[in-house]
């Protein structure tokens, strides 16, 4: 069972403009061309903050829409909000705050075997990061640079506290990197 952080960043390391648009990003590759159905096959659990729990809510679903759709995840979910929010009809959604370790510890039992997916944003990345409970990032670098946003990991980490474990072309306007994460270098983290 491992914790990935999954995501795709502009190349000066936004994940999204500063309104949250991800409108940058779809244009780039199609999603069946990249690791993605075979990362989702994995994975038993999500947890993502309130920004993009809201794009979701937003973009895909559209909920209260005479466009509304399903929601597009069969794991559970937990959303990190100190607010209360609408869920999906149907969507296994457990809105939670406050320390990782708790949270994630629940996400783990509910996975078993497979792995969890800190979907984003890159804060909460972070707060797993710092709680010593991030293993693995896997970021697509899209060939656009948005010049502002919210950063794809606010975090300073020093070498080697990421080791790449590889680097895949997925067209010419997106390249994958995966990273592992030194566990004994997280602690020394700023």
């Amino acid at each position: 069972m491992t914790t990935q952080y999954y995501t795709a960043s502009s190349i000066d390391g936004f994940i999204a403009t500063e309104d949250d648009s991800l409108d940058w990003l779809f244009p780039l590759a199609d999603i069946n061309d990249t690791s993605y159905p075979a990362f989702i096959s994995e994975v038993g659990a999500i947890a993502m903050g309130s920004s993009t729990y809201e794009w979701l809510l937003r973009h895909a679903v559209k909920l209260g829409t005479v466009e509304e759709a399903a929601w597009p995840y069969s794991q559970p979910v937990w959303v990190f909000s100190s607010r209360n929010l609408d869920a999906p009809a149907g969507a296994d959604i457990r809105f939670v705050q406050g320390d990782i370790p708790p949270v994630h510890a629940q996400m783990e039992e509910v996975a078993k075997p497979k792995n969890i997916w800190v979907m984003g944003g890159g804060d909460l990345a972070g707060q797993f990061f710092d709680a010593n409970l991030l293993d693995e990032v896997i970021v697509q670098i899209g060939s656009v640079s948005l010049g502002h946003g919210k950063s794809v990991f606010p975090r300073r980490v020093l070498s080697p506290g990421f080791q790449l474990v590889s680097v895949n072309r997925v067209n010419d306007g997106m390249a994958e990197l995966h990273y592992r994460i030194g566990k004994a270098n997280q602690a020394g983290a700023a």
